[in-house]
């Protein structure tokens, strides 16, 4: 497979948000995300967002998945981080090498930063790819409070 990993544009919006559809309602994510969330998602990709970066997968011209990246500071690790925040790759093309192909593309664009993932304990796939590239597993509960 040819492979190229480009920023999202305008035009990839409703085909990545019909993704996030996917992801957010598939065994690899605790939250079912709402379409408030996807489009706030898509558009802090598409407005230039110092924090948030959204790149798609493409095959043969064909747009066959989706990351999303974020920018912070780990004052546990004691140095900047980019957290990748989604990575979604449609069922026909997994196992292909999508998921290495955009590590190694962030690590390129990030090079000095610190990686961090959230992922279920239970994606075996996803747990393998990443261990494979040095993530470790970290033991403690995550929390949120966003507001509502």
């Amino acid at each position: 497979m040819d492979i190229t990993i480009r920023k999202m544009q305008r035009g990839d919006a409703e085909l990545v948000r019909d993704m996030m559809r996917k992801f957010y309602t598939s065994p690899a994510v605790i939250t079912n995300g709402s379409e408030k969330i996807f489009a706030a998602n898509v558009a802090a990709c598409l407005d230039d967002s110092t924090c948030e970066e959204g790149f798609v997968f493409v095959e043969g011209g064909k747009v066959i998945g989706y990351g999303i990246t974020a920018q912070g500071y780990s004052t546990e690790f004691g140095g900047e981080c980019v957290w990748l925040e989604d990575i979604y790759v449609e069922a026909d093309y997994r196992g292909h090498g999508v998921g290495t192909k955009f590590i190694n593309h962030v690590k390129e664009i990030y090079p000095n930063k610190i990686l961090r993932l959230e992922t279920e304990a239970d994606n075996a796939a996803a747990l393998k790819l990443y261990e494979r590239f040095g993530f470790k597993r970290l033991p403690y509960l995550e929390m949120v409070c966003t507001g509502d």
